[in-house]
């Protein structure tokens, strides 16, 4: 228990196998799969890992058209495009990354890594892209909690003539896959 105890110091996100391998193979500790779970719960371990299904829409929050079927992506700043990711730092737990993204060049216009998931870095990194690059004529999200919350819908709305563009729940989207963002 010690052993695991100083592992999960170390590497919050360890599960079980983990852990596991940890002391058969590091450790030459003869253990069983299902003691080494039996030892983690009794002292109260779980792994840190972020949860399934990051992009979950919030019930109040308003869903716009998806505007993007069939559009021909010919020129800068027609077509911005967000995302979240988690990524795991060097030395443990993970941290989530914001990204917008011109579809048309593919450039990285503004990214931020927070450890929470409110909607208030991705604020910024939206008014960082504003500032920096201009505006987008169509700006394209999913349905997720943080790009349909007021404070975000809000801030392109105040742009006037962006068109705020999402994807329909549950599907992969263009910005995921051009972006690197939103895969396992």
């Amino acid at each position: 228990m010690s052993l695991l105890d100083q592992k999960y110091t170390d590497r919050p996100y360890y599960g079980v196998r983990r852990m596991w391998k940890y002391l058969q193979i590091d450790k030459k500790i003869a253990v069983g799969r299902d003691h080494v779970r039996t030892l983690l719960r009794k002292m109260g371990i779980m792994a840190l890992f972020p949860t399934r299904n990051l992009s979950k829409p919030n019930p109040a929050h308003g869903i716009y058209p998806y505007l993007l079927k069939g559009l021909e992506i010919v020129r800068p700043n027609q077509v911005w495009g967000v995302d979240i990711t988690y990524v795991r730092p060097a030395q443990r737990g993970f941290a989530y990354l914001v990204a917008i993204i011109d579809w048309y060049s593919r450039q990285v216009l503004s990214w931020r890594l927070s450890n929470t998931l409110d909607s208030g870095f991705c604020v910024e990194v939206l008014d960082d892209a504003l500032r920096r690059h201009g505006r987008p004529e169509i700006f394209n999200s999913d349905q997720g909690s943080q790009f349909t919350s007021e404070d975000f819908i809000s801030r392109l709305k105040a742009e006037e003539t962006v068109k705020i563009s999402m994807d329909g729940r549950g599907r992969l989207t263009t910005t995921s896959l051009r972006s690197g963002c939103g895969g396992r």
